[in-house]
């Protein structure tokens, strides 16, 4: 049997006392927290929107045959930039060229009808005092002169007419701009009994960018600017950026032009145009972008940056600040718009108030902390050094 082992009684009585000593300390403390703050700036702010749009050629226009024959030749090579009168396609132009002769000799022969009435209307004008020729015939070879005049001038008019159709065989580019792929090919009729459209022009420096806005958001627009919330942009400074597919910014500013004065019934909708300059012919119409736009200026209000909210809905949020004796408190703030790496707070912020940009996770709403000001940090290739090298001795 193994021996059974007794402690003292003076062990036992010792042991609760410890525990009792040991909960009278209670856990130990956690230190202050350490935190960076910085303090809550006012700033102008430019309010800008996104919208969306396409691109839009500045002038298109359609290159179609005005006469009919066979299309002979394509004298322009698809894809390129043309300039206004280049020669873009041939017609055949013998039809045209025989009709131009007939107005020509049709106009000859009213030019000689005119020559036989007016001769004829001189000797009857000597004859007619002395009653050689009656008043009858005298007014017959008046009306001659008159109806040979007037056939003159429809001959003239057919000789124009013909020499224009002539002119119309060789097709050139209404505009300057970039052609795109030719519609007909060699050998084709054209002109006959429609204008058949050859190809198309589009002039692409400058080009437009149509896009679109809500009624809504213009309406709060004007009425923030109404009561002196916010001031209107001047014309000038009025510029939009464009920001393409992939996500890039366009390099070149654009200009605003104009708003249309009506609301799309279907869509709730305003329609507006913002011009953009595009030498390297970049943008393409039917391209699709987002416009960002600066609508209006908004003065002495108060910024927060965005690394320190927690967004919430319907433009709610929180922030952690410091008050005078190094506690954090919680604050429940109202944002807007974000400008740059910032959101403009409209409520519960006060410019000046410390806002807790690092240690937020430690910190928390009544503890103390120990709060520093923020200092941005240094880009990793400029704070790193190259370590010169050691040559062993």
């Amino acid at each position: 049997m193994r021996p059974v082992l007794f402690l003292p009684l003076t062990s036992l009585l010792f042991l609760p006392s410890c525990e009792k000593k040991q909960a009278a300390a209670g856990p130990a403390q956690m230190p202050p927290a350490a935190v960076t703050f910085l303090p809550a700036a006012t700033e102008t702010v430019s309010i800008t929107r996104e919208l969306p749009g396409r691109i839009d050629a500045v002038r298109v226009a359609e290159v179609r045959a005005r006469v009919p024959g066979i299309l002979l030749e394509k004298t322009f090579e698809e894809g390129v930039d043309v300039k206004a009168g280049d020669v873009l396609f041939k017609i055949d132009p013998a039809p045209l060229v025989a009709a131009k002769e007939n107005a020509a000799a049709a106009l000859a022969r009213s030019e000689a009808n005119l020559s036989q009435a007016e001769s004829q209307l001189a000797r009857y004008k000597s004859l007619v005092n002395s009653n050689a020729v009656s008043k009858q015939q005298f007014d017959d070879a008046e009306s001659a002169v008159k109806v040979a005049t007037a056939e003159g001038k429809a001959a003239t008019a057919a000789l124009k007419t013909a020499e224009l159709d002539l002119g119309y065989a060789t097709v050139t580019a209404p505009i300057s701009g970039r052609v795109g792929k030719a519609q007909v090919t060699e050998g084709a009729l054209v002109g006959k009994d429609e204008a058949t459209r050859l190809a198309v022009i589009q002039q692409l420096d400058p080009i437009y960018f149509d896009f679109t806005q809500s009624s809504a958001d213009l309406i709060a627009l004007r009425r923030a600017m109404s009561s002196g919330e916010i001031s209107k942009v001047n014309p000038e400074k009025a510029k939009a950026t464009l920001i393409l597919e992939d996500g890039s910014e366009y390099p070149l500013p654009g200009k605003i032009l104009f708003s249309e004065a009506a609301v799309d019934e279907s869509t709730g909708m305003v329609s507006l145009r913002a011009e953009f300059p595009n030498p390297d012919k970049l943008l393409l119409p039917g391209m699709f972008a987002r416009g960002r736009v600066v609508q209006a200026i908004r003065e002495n209000v108060v910024t927060v940056p965005q690394r320190a909210v927690t967004r919430q809905q319907g433009g709610m949020g929180s922030v952690m600040v410091v008050d005078d004796n190094n506690v954090a408190q919680a604050r429940l703030i109202q944002t807007d718009n974000a400008v740059g790496d910032k959101w403009v707070v409209t409520s519960g912020l006060k410019a000046g108030e410390k806002v807790i940009i690092e240690g937020l996770l430690k910190a928390r709403p009544g503890a103390p902390v120990v709060p520093e000001p923020f200092a941005p940090k240094a880009e990793a290739s400029q704070s790193t050094a190259k370590a010169p090298n050691k040559k062993e001795g």
